[in-house]
């Protein structure tokens, strides 16, 4: 597929992340409240506004959620009727009041998030972080070849892109320590993650199949997590506090038909997986990720860069093993891909990896250095799918950390 062309200022400008090809869906306030709109070149469509054919309730709400909830036949319908009004100049005088410039609006959450699970289903980093505890033989747990592992957050941590993080408190062991310390975290890390976001809800079992066709789309995702607190309580039941301060989305949800010509297959399968999670088809998606770090009052540089094809289990394989159980699935559940790693160095997803815990900090321009977040550092991850001519972007999920909340008495002696 080559670029779509629309009469919309900037959206057919070479490295433009919202050309017509895009049409993700997001949430804004202009200073006249907060309204459901799409962004397309360097504006945003108040969508509530326009004549679409759709029942208006859909977009009554400031929030996604009952457009997803109505289904991919409302969701198809809703795509096509924006591409004729942004594509087709005869429309132009109808819709051009309704656009108001992305520069001069706030962006906020795109959807209520009903749970969130986050996985860990990229081999790179799996192995990477098996083989700092337990040596490369051990790297991978038994498991890890057959199912896709995950555990259940916070809905209530997840947070949209320009959200500051506070730098949690918690139960810590020094190295040196018989016993824990309750104080600030001092490992403070990012994890480059993609989140797909549940659309149709379900009962019961769903297949691979089943559950790709119940994604609505995708955003980036910032899991922050704080390592010596996820190193003291992982054992028996892995994370808790520690993945508890902020999950950060990006504001715009690209709709899984947009990347629909950039699907690719996952990797293959050192171990045969058993008959519900086998794929029908090309699951994953080609997009180039990265991550930047800027310090307090310092330059911003760029410090990874990989794919989401480096996933060894795609969001619907997840989800799909999700509802064995039984388990429900609820319009606006977000799925945490998990980190996500490249096989060399410079493609690592987490400060975890990138310094090997610790032991080979990565150095920033000035001469600074990092082996995990120091208050005051700005963090982005930008992506995009590159096609003929175009890209379909996410915009920017960025978070900045602030120091710790001042120890409250009643945790002294």
């Amino acid at each position: 597929m080559s670029l779509m062309t629309s009469w919309v200022d900037g959206a057919n400008e070479p490295g433009c992340d919202f050309p017509l090809n895009n049409l993700p869906y997001g949430v804004f306030d202009d200073g006249q409240g907060a309204r459901m709109g799409v962004a397309i070149g360097d504006f945003v469509l108040d969508v509530g506004a326009v004549e679409h054919g759709l029942d208006p309730a859909l977009f009554a709400a400031p929030s996604w959620n009952a457009v997803m909830a109505a289904g991919p036949e409302v969701w198809a319908a809703l795509r096509a009727r924006l591409t004729e009004l942004l594509g087709d100049e005869t429309n132009r005088a109808a819709v051009e009041p309704h656009l108001v410039p992305l520069a001069g609006v706030s962006l906020l959450m795109p959807f209520s998030v009903s749970e969130y699970t986050d996985f860990y289903a990229a081999k790179n980093h799996a192995f990477n972080v098996g083989t700092m505890f337990r040596g490369p033989e051990n790297a991978l747990p038994p498991n890890w070849l057959s199912i896709p592992i995950g555990y259940n957050g916070r809905a209530s941590s997840v947070v949209v892109s320009g959200t500051e993080v506070i730098r949690p408190w918690g139960q810590l062991k020094l190295p040196d320590a018989d016993l824990p310390v309750f104080e600030p975290c001092r490992r403070f890390d990012l994890e480059l993650e993609m989140g797909a976001i549940v659309g149709t809800p379900s009962q019961g079992m769903v297949s691979v199949a089943q559950a790709d066709e119940m994604i609505f789309g995708y955003v980036l995702l910032n899991d922050w997590s704080a390592r010596d607190i996820q190193a003291w309580e992982y054992q028996p039941l892995g994370p808790f506090q520690s993945k508890a301060t902020a999950t950060t989305i990006s504001p715009w949800i690209v709709t899984a038909a947009a990347l629909a010509p950039f699907r690719t297959s996952t990797p293959e399968r050192e171990r045969e997986l058993l008959p519900y999670l086998r794929e029908p088809g090309p699951m994953l998606y080609d997009i180039d990720l990265e991550v930047a770090l800027a310090p307090e009052g310092g330059e911003e540089s760029v410090i990874a860069r990989t794919n989401y094809a480096e996933m060894y289990y795609s969001a619907a394989q997840q989800l799909c093993h999700h509802t064995t159980s039984g388990c429900a699935m609820r319009t606006g559940d977000l799925l945490g891909s998990g980190t996500i790693s490249g096989a060399t160095p410079g493609s690592r997803g987490s400060l975890l990896e990138m310094s090997w815990g610790g032991k080979e900090p990565v150095e920033l321009p000035g001469g600074a250095t990092r082996s995990f977040l120091e208050d005051g550092d700005t963090l982005t991850l930008r992506g995009a799918a590159q096609g003929d001519g175009y890209r379909i972007g996410f915009g920017a999920c960025t978070g900045k950390v602030l120091p710790a909340v001042p120890q409250p008495s009643w945790t002294k002696d």
